[in-house]
C-alpha cells in the first residue's frame, strides 16, 4: 500500500521571540514493512543548522538550531511511504517460551530493561492483569489478543488533541481515553505481568474514531522471544497493519514527540496542525467521485 501524507505544524507567537534548539521526530521509521519513497521537511524560518541523527531508541531525529528573531515556526512534511502486509504472528513451535511470565534471554533482559518497568502498582491494574493473564492459561499470545480486545470493548475512544497521557489507572478508573491513554494503559498491563512494551506514535491510514479532522495516532508495541517488536491497536481491536506507519517508539510517551523545543520571549503561543493522510485506493476514489 501507498500512502500519501502531508503534515503541517505552525506555533505562532504574541511578539518576536529567539527559537532555542528544536528535536524533530517527523521521519518514518524504515523497517521490512514501510520503505519511505519521498520524503521533504520544509522549515520557515530557515534553521542556522540541522543534522539529521539517530536518538538513543533508533528513531529517527531532526535537529534544528535558529540563530534570528521570528513570530513564527512552521514545520511542514511531505511523506509517501510504501507498506507490506504486516506479519501476524505465528504460533510459537515452543509454546514453553511464551508462557508468562516470561524469562527473556539475559542478552535481550539488559536491553529490554527500560520497557519492563512498571510506573508504579495499583492494584485495579494488578488485578485486571492477573484476570486476563489467567484466562489467557498463562500463554502471552493470548494475553496480549484478549487484553487488546478487552480494551477495544471497554475503554471508550475518545479525541484530546494535547495534554499529556493519563495514567493507567486514570484511564482504567473514568473507562475512556484518547488514543495515548489507551496505549499507556496497554503498557502498563503488559509490564504488571513482565511483558516488555513501549509506546508509539505515528500515522494511521484511517481512524478508529472515523473523523473528518485527521490527528496523530499512537499504539503500543511487545516484546516477544523471537518475534521481536510487534504492534496492537487496542483502539480499533487489531494487531498493527500496513496502514500504522510508525514515527518514533520509547519506553516513555515523551520519548515519542513530534517536536521538542523551547523559545525565550516575553510572548505567548499558539498551536496549529494539519494532517491529510491518503492511501492510492483514497485517491483514485476521490478521483472516481469528481469524475
Amino acid at each position: 500500500m501507498r500512502i500519501h501524507i502531508q503534515h503541517k505544524t505552525r506555533y505562532d507567537y504574541d511578539a518576536p521571540v529567539q527559537l532555542g534548539p528544536h528535536l524533530l521526530r517527523l521521519r518514518p521509521r524504515l523497517d521490512g514493512d514501510c520503505a519511505e519513497i519521498e520524503y521533504a521537511l520544509h522549515i520557515d524560518p530557515e534553521p542556522s543548522a540541522r543534522r539529521d541523527c539517530l536518538d538513543a531508541a533508533g528513531n529517527r531525529i531532526t535537529r534544528l538550531w535558529f540563530d534570528r528573531e521570528t513570530r513564527h515556526l512552521q514545520l511542514h512534511v511531505h511523506l509517501l511511504v510504501e507498506t507490506g502486509d504486516t506479519d501476524r504472528l505465528i504460533p510459537c513451535l515452543e509454546p514453553d517460551a511464551l508462557r508468562l511470565p516470561l524469562g527473556y534471554p539475559a542478552t535481550d533482559a539488559a536491553l529490554l530493561s527500560p520497557y519492563l518497568t512498571a510506573a508504579g502498582a495499583d492494584p485495579a491494574l494488578t488485578a485486571l492483569a492477573e484476570k486476563l493473564s489467567a484466562a489467557a492459561d498463562g500463554d502471552a499470545y493470548r494475553f496480549l489478543q484478549q487484553l487488546n480486545q478487552y480494551l477495544y470493548h471497554n475503554i471508550l475512544r475518545e479525541i484530546r488533541p494535547s495534554g499529556m497521557p493519563q495514567t493507567p489507572a486514570q484511564t482504567l478508573a473514568r473507562g475512556r481515553g484518547a488514543c495515548r491513554d489507551q496505549a499507556v494503559l496497554f503498557i502498563g498491563l503488559c509490564r504488571a505481568v513482565g511483558l516488555a512494551a513501549r509506546f508509539v506514535s505515528g500515522y494511521q491510514d484511517r481512524s478508529a474514531m472515523d473523523t473528518e479532522r485527521r490527528y496523530l495516532h499512537a499504539w503500543p508495541e511487545t516484546y516477544l522471544p523471537g518475534f521481536g517488536w510487534h504492534g496492537w491497536d487496542p483502539t480499533r481491536g487489531i494487531e498493527v497493519t500496513d496502514g500504522h506507519i510508525a514515527l518514533a517508539a520509547a519506553p516513555h510517551p515523551t520519548g515519542t514527540m513530534p517536536v521538542e523545543g523551547c523559545y525565550f520571549g516575553d510572548a505567548g503561543s499558539r498551536m496549529g496542525f494539519e494532517l491529510q493522510v491518503d492511501s492510492d485506493a483514497d485517491i483514485r476514489k476521490q478521483i472516481d467521485t469528481t469524475a
